[in-house]
């Protein structure tokens, strides 16, 4: 009703104004006004006063309803009043071509493009960057770089707004070399013109913030261009944990705070630099500091919980990770969304907590959204891992989403996990027959759950096949899933001539299987000759020094013992103790060798005295220092 009075009080200027010349304008304000709030109804009715008014031939009118329709979905009725123009401008083609790029209807845009060039009309600069964002969303390099050549054909390339579009098309393509080629030959650049080539090295998998960007930084700056909020969200991607690099991270931390790019602390109107700061801290290993970030914050919607949760998974603090996402839900009332799920399984699968899991199961039924693929992946992985394979081969068969590689792998997996080998290699062939390839993560799935059952002869096969007919290169963790299958088969020999055939060079991951071989089958030669390796590669890994110390000590070599000790000592090298937890009651006890920091700690250990006592034939209930 309240889109129909401005109609309504339009509709009488119509018939009783003395300025007829002013309709134009009136019904361009109504199509605007259409546009606003998705009318359809309102569009119609403007449709048919501009041909009560004998206006169809009108250029303005007729572009402006081409867009109208377009918004409001109907591109069809956008390509009638279309066609029935008979002068076409390049702006009646541009609203067309536009239409159709809004309702992803991609082919026929590109179709309507050639249409327009073959007609005689020149594309213009609004053209050619449409076309160019269409061939960076579908990833089409042949034909973005027909728009370039056309772009250059007509002298568009100049303009700042194609060269950007073309560079983005270039850099989501994958051809970063054509995009820093064509940046260096525009003659005017702005910010977005750098933030582009700056995302770009994340794209491309460049994610250092190494000399090379720091220098194009530099130069942006001294051609008199300030890094707005989207140059530091990009380049704080490109922060990774390096103790031997400077700090840049905290540097561009500190860049936010002094410009006030509009972050968290200073006017709580944008979180998206705030969910960065907290994901580039994360992963640098420093949590504490992201949450300092995300405790300053202002204001916080689903994304910044989400990112803060997710820190605390990627950091190994699964209890702090939940005890957010309840908080989250009780104190803010904000409601996880897909993303927030995904990333508060892992902590489930983590505290091998089934009953959180099945609570957030519960949720996405509830909220619909069990037809996403990623979501029901990460419940697969959490009942597999909570020990339910069940309710994981349920979700796995359940026809409400559309199940991709990471789907079949991490049900494979799953089985493997719990020593179901022959039900992991059920699913592979399963997976084979139904068209889908392996690819790498699916293959060590598929052999991790072979050497586990032992099944060395369907691991093999399952191996060659892979690396013959399905054209998979073998990866230093494939290698080492064959090294432990083979290793824990008693196939000692067989499993060093293997590493000496790889086509690579051995990494710590392959000794170390071969060491957990050498251990299982007491061949302590063997054992050696791993450890000596594993000792070359991770000089700095205190548990090859113990392990090592161990088969030295065990053949009673004191003196190589000794020498191993002193190392360590000069070194500075301390095992880090293991850690086993136990949940009772919604709450998780955490425990670590000799220790003594729980509140109920001796009642631990007079009931793990008497369990002793008890394996060993004794009486527990004698006093346990008499039998000492």
């Amino acid at each position: 009703m309240i889109l129909l009075s401005p109609l309504k009080t339009l509709t009488s200027r119509f018939y009783h104004s003395a300025t007829p010349l002013s309709l134009p304008r009136d019904l361009l304000h109504l199509l605007q006004l259409s546009i606003t709030h998705n009318s359809l109804q309102l569009t119609r009715q403007c449709h048919a006063r501009i041909v009560l008014f004998g206006l169809s031939q009108n250029s303005f009118l007729a572009t402006k309803l081409i867009s109208t329709y377009a918004v409001c979905g109907i591109p069809i009725d956008a390509q009638l009043i279309f066609n029935s123009l008979e002068e076409k401008s390049v702006y009646s083609w541009n609203s067309l071509i536009n239409g159709y790029v809004k309702n992803q209807a991609y082919d026929e845009a590109f179709h309507q493009f050639f249409t327009m060039c073959c007609s005689g009309v020149s594309p213009d600069d609004y053209t050619l960057a449409t076309l160019s964002k269409v061939c960076c969303e579908i990833g089409d390099l042949n034909v973005g770089r027909l728009i370039h050549g056309k772009s250059v054909k007509i002298g568009s390339d100049l303009d700042v707004t194609v060269g950007n579009s073309l560079m983005s098309m270039y850099s989501k393509c994958g051809d970063l070399g054509e995009c820093l080629k064509l940046f260096d030959e525009m003659p005017e650049r702005n910010v977005r013109s750098w933030n582009i080539v700056i995302a770009g090295f994340g794209d491309m998998g460049d994610r250092n913030f190494n000399n090379k960007i720091l220098r194009f930084v530099t130069s942006m700056q001294i051609e008199g261009l300030k890094p707005d909020a989207f140059t530091v969200s990009s380049l704080l991607l490109l922060c990774n944990y390096d103790t031997e690099k400077p700090d840049y991270g905290r540097e561009l931390h500190g860049f936010i705070v002094r410009f006030e790019l509009g972050w968290g602390f200073i006017s709580g109107s944008d979180i998206h630099l705030g969910c960065c700061l907290i994901d580039m801290y994360s992963r640098i290993k420093k949590v504490d500091y992201g949450r300092r970030v995300f405790d300053r914050m202002k204001r916080k919607n689903v994304y910044a919980w989400t990112a803060m949760i997710n820190g605390y998974v990627q950091n190994g603090d699964p209890e702090e990770a939940m005890a957010l996402f309840r908080e989250m839900q009780l104190k803010d009332r904000v409601e996880p969304n897909r993303v927030s799920l995904v990333s508060a399984l892992p902590a489930c699968s983590s505290l091998a907590g089934l009953t959180g899991g099945k609570q957030i199961h519960a949720y996405a039924i509830k909220k619909q959204l069990t037809y996403d693929a990623s979501l029901c992946n990460a419940l697969i992985d959490m009942y597999s891992k909570c020990g339910n394979l069940n309710y994981a081969r349920r979700i796995f068969e359940d026809g409400s989403f559309c199940r991709d590689a990471i789907s079949w792998s991490s049900m494979i997996s799953g089985y493997g996990l719990h020593g179901k080998g022959k039900e992991s290699v059920f699913i592979y062939d399963k997976m084979l027959q139904l068209g889908n390839n392996p690819d790498t993560i699916t293959l060590v799935g598929i052999l991790s759950a072979c050497g586990r059952s032992g099944l060395v002869d369907e691991g093999l096969r399952i191996y060659n096949s892979a690396i013959r007919e399905y054209g998979i290169k073998p990866t230093v963790e494939v290698c080492a899933c064959v090294v432990d299958m083979l290793g824990k088969s008693g196939q000692l020999p067989e499993a060093l001539n293997f590493i000496r055939t790889m086509p690579m060079k051995p990494g710590p991951s392959i000794w170390g299987a071969l060491v957990s071989a050498s251990i299982m089958h007491g061949n302590s030669e063997m054992q050696e000759l791993a450890y000596g390796f594993l000792v070359k590669l991770e000089p700095e890994n205190p548990s090859n020094y113990i392990s090592l110390s161990n088969v030295h000590a065990f053949a009673r070599r004191w003196d190589v013992v000794a020498e191993v000790r002193t190392v360590m000592k000069e070194m500075g090298l301390r095992k880090i103790p293991g850690c086993s937890w136990i949940t009772i009651s919604n709450t998780t006890h955490c425990f670590y060798a000799t220790d003594k920091a729980h509140p109920c700690s001796n009642s631990i250990y007079e009931m793990l005295n008497s369990l002793i006592l008890l394996m060993k034939g004794v009486d527990p209930s004698l006093d346990f220092q008499m039998m000492m």
